[in-house]
């Protein structure tokens, strides 16, 4: 094997391990979502106005929506007080949760 061949096997195993290290866990989402079900309803299917629907929302969306509540660029105490006790990987591996459901 020509060793350009050997770097971009190596590449390419790198790449594969990161991907699969970094992927959302929906179980450890699951565990989390306890909190959500008040306003959000048990499958995320939302309950009005103050609990909009969030299955199917989107990762990428609902991580980037968290993380405003978190920050306070997003105006909604209940939503900031809950993300507050939240880490970036618990925002994706609740949006990993909420995306495998079905509306």
């Amino acid at each position: 094997m020509k060793r350009t061949e050997v770097v971009i096997a190596l590449f390419l195993a790198i790449g594969l391990w990161a991907g699969i290290a970094l992927a959302a866990d929906a179980g450890a989402g699951k565990a989390k979502a306890g909190s959500c079900a008040g306003c959000h309803g048990a499958n995320g299917e939302g309950r009005g106005p103050a609990g909009p629907p969030i299955t199917n929302m989107g990762e990428a969306k609902f991580v980037a929506a968290m993380q405003d509540y978190k920050s306070g660029k997003r105006a909604n105490a209940p939503m900031k007080s809950v993300s507050a006790g939240l880490s970036d990987t618990d925002f994706q591996n609740l949006a990993a949760y909420y995306a495998s459901l079905k509306k």
